[in-house]
Order: structure tokens, then sequence, then C-alpha cells
């Protein structure tokens, strides 16, 4: 740990107890997350002969896995890694395998094909909002967990650039089916390695500290449960999406996936407009690389303002800048626009990410990351849809600037926060947090 006067390093975050030992098995297993898309598609077309069918079944996957994001990590709040996140892990790696042997076969049923793809969407295991939930358990010093965020923010960016360059190698030399098969091991491997690191063996879920609450007596039974958040897992959602603060990470974060996911189908119309194919990957590897760099600066500087300040410049700033990108002359220009807009998406996601851990008590802070989470991606998935039908439609440069409306909007809002809602909010947090913290003594002690 940093002293008050030293800017903690990312070498400091990396040398804190455990952390290289979970953080590198983190990776590992969200490495699957980063192939499987490419996989899966490839692997039912080739086993199909259909795109149609292809798309379907990725759809399936993608629509379970989005959407019940928040529902898997809030049952890892709940039970713990242990008794949720391994199973989890089994059971997707099982669905993939059965899946990669499914597509092994031409002419497979894309009936059976979708009805494998669903469940399996369902069990992935939340392993980016458990990482992130466990740096703050290891960091209590928040400028050395606006560090890590940061720094898993990059590591994740880079995943999803590695995934598909090793998809693309293993269809070299073997079937597009393997890739599925690589994507099981690799998070099921992932998995194991985590959850049997001490970080997150420690990991205590609610129901385990109210069944521990429970063999001291009645009263202590209660206080558990109020520190919880109760029985009801309704009601903990709505407690958890009362926060103002929480919401806004939530919009913000579900805009900033808009505006990615509506960029990257424009980019591919403008190269086609200007006649330029093979500049597509050059702009998709500038913006990457700028949310690298701009995810490692953004970490590395001790702030000033507050988180709430800094999501609406960065999300603001990368609204505007992708909405100029439209009026580029060139696809070799777009590029120099897009490594600028990039360098605001990695400290985007990560504040976003920060307001969740802030706004969020023990108990619900892997659920909280994972709203976050969730709204990106469902922006992004919505954004691409919707894009696609007004490409063709309108001038491409009114595409650009409608797809960065709601991001700049949104970040307005983030700006006007009510303060009867904020104070609200805050006591409801520390009388939540407090109570959690007697919880989680009371545990320590009966152990």
């Amino acid at each position: 740990m940093s002293s008050s006067s030293t800017p903690p390093s990312y070498a400091a975050v990396l040398r804190t107890r455990y952390a290289r030992r979970t953080f590198g098995a983190a990776l590992l297993g969200r490495l699957s997350y980063g192939m499987i898309s490419l996989s899966l598609v490839l692997a039912v077309k080739e086993a199909t002969d259909s795109y149609a069918v292809a798309g379907t079944v990725m759809a399936l996957f993608a629509l379970t896995s989005v959407f019940l994001s928040p529902t898997r990590a809030g049952l890892v709040d709940r039970y713990g890694p242990r008794r949720a996140l391994l199973p989890m892990a089994v059971a997707y790696s099982l669905l993939l395998t059965a899946l990669a042997f499914a597509t092994s076969w031409s002419g497979a049923s894309g009936v059976l094909l979708g009805i494998l793809a669903l469940p399996a969407g369902a069990c992935t295991p939340p392993l980016g909002p458990v990482m992130r939930t466990v740096w703050s358990d290891l960091l209590p010093d928040r400028r050395m967990v606006q560090r890590a965020y940061s720094l898993d923010a990059v590591a994740e960016e880079l995943l999803f650039v590695v995934g598909p360059l090793l998809v693309g190698l293993l269809v070299q030399v073997s079937a597009a089916s393997v890739g599925l098969g690589v994507s099981a091991a690799l998070v099921l491997i992932g998995t194991v390695t985590m959850v049997s690191s001490p970080a997150v063996r420690s990991w205590v879920g609610r129901k385990e500290a109210e069944e521990a609450v429970e063999g001291k007596g009645a009263t202590e039974a209660t206080a558990g449960k109020e520190a919880s958040g109760g029985d009801s897992g309704a009601s903990r959602r709505r407690l958890l999406l009362a926060d103002p603060g929480l919401r806004q990470a939530i919009v913000v974060s579900a805009t900033v996936g808009i505006c990615l996911g509506a960029f990257e189908l424009l980019v591919i119309a403008f190269a086609d407009a200007h006649h330029e194919p093979a500049a597509v990957a050059w702009i998709l590897a500038a913006l990457c690389g700028g949310s690298a760099a701009g995810g490692l600066i953004y970490g590395a500087v001790s702030w000033r303002a507050s988180s709430r300040l800094r999501l609406a410049f960065v999300a603001g700033a990368l609204g505007l800048t992708l909405a100029a990108a439209g009026l580029s002359p060139h696809p070799y220009v777009l590029i120099a626009w897009a490594a600028l807009g990039g360098l605001f998406i990695a400290p985007a996601i990560t504040t976003a990410y920060l307001i969740a851990d802030e706004c969020s008590t023990p108990a619900t802070r892997t659920q909280a990351g994972a709203w976050v989470n969730t709204s990106f991606n469902a922006g992004s998935a919505g954004a691409t849809a919707a894009v696609g039908l007004l490409v063709g439609r309108l001038p491409l440069a009114v595409c650009f600037a409608l797809a960065a409306i709601p991001v700049v909007s949104s970040a307005a809002t983030v700006l006007r926060r009510p303060r009867r809602a904020v104070a609200d909010s805050d006591a409801t947090l520390e009388s939540a947090q407090e109570q959690a913290r007697d919880t989680a003594r009371r545990v320590s002690v009966s152990k």
C-alpha cells in the first residue's frame, strides 16, 4: 500500500498480495469471451452452411448472456464464488463442449444448436464483475482501486483484440468448432484457478453470512438479514438501483455502448463509400489503441474532481469526438479521429465501474458492476441494429452525429444530480454499509 503522499503505481497494484494470481486467472477465463463470438458464428456457419442460422444462434447466446448478467452476479453476491461462480463455469464449459461436438458434424440441426446456445449464454460466469469486486476488497485505497479498474479495463480491451486473432489462427489449422472447445477449457481453468485464490476463497456470500449469524441467535440473524438487504431479491434490486449515482453510471454506460456499437458499423459503411475497405481494420485498431492508452493515463492520475464530474467529461468528449469523426474527408483521416476518441473509452467505462462500486454495499457490489456491464453491451447491440436501418437512408455524417447524441445528452444529465436524492442515497448507503460491516465482524468472530 502506498503512502498518502506518493501516488500508487500499476506495479504497486500488481504487487498487492494475491493480486497477480487472481487477476491472471480472471484474464485467462475472460479470454474465452474474446473468442466465443467469432468461434460460435464460424462453427455454426460451417456446420449448417447458413449465415441466418449462425446469426440466430449467436443472438440467442448473446441475449441470455447479456441480460441475465445482473442475475448471475446477484447469485455470486448471495452465495459467494465457491457456491455460485464455479457451478456456472462448469455448466458453461459443458454446454460449449456440447456445441463444439454438435458443430463438428456437417448438417447439424439449427434447432439443437439454438437449444444448446440459450442455456450456455445464461450460464456465462461473471468473471469481470467478480474481479472488480476482488480489486475493491484487496485495495482499500481508492486511488489504487482506480488504477486497478483502469488496468482491468485496458486488459479486457486487449483480450477482445487478441481473442479473434487466436480464433483466426485456430481456423487455419483446425475446424472452427475447436475454438469452442478452447473457449470452454479457458473459462473452466481460469475460474477454478481464480476461485482457489485466497483472495476469493475468503469471500463470504450474504447467504453464508446469514447462516453464520443465525447460528448465534435470532437477534443477530435479523441484523444479518438487514445488512444483506432482506430476504427479497426484488427489494435488493430496488435498493441497488435507487441510488441516483448508480442509475447515472448505468445510463452513461449504455450510451457509451450505443456510441461505440454504432461507430463500428458506420466505419464499415464509411470505408465502403470511399472504396477503402482495408482501412476498417486500421480505424478499429486505432480506436482500441487509443482506449488502451487513455485507460493507462487515466488510471495513473490522482484526480481531484469527483467521479461524477469525470464521467460527464469523458463521456461528453467521447461523443463529440466521434461525431466530428463523421466529417472526415477520407478513411485515413478517420484513423486519427478514432485514436483521439478512443482515449476516452476506457476512462468512461472505468469511471462508471468506480461509481457503481462507490454506490453499492459490500453485499451488492458485484451485481452493481454487472448492471454497468450489461447496459454497455445492451446499448452496443441495440445501436448496431438501429444504425443498420439508418445507413443508406441518411448521410453518414448525420448518422455519426445521431449516434453521438445519446452519450453527450447523458453526460449533461450527470451534472444535474438532485441534492435531496443524493443526501437520501448517501444516508441509506452509509447505513447499509455499516450493517454489512457489523455482519462481517460477527461472522469473523463465529468462525
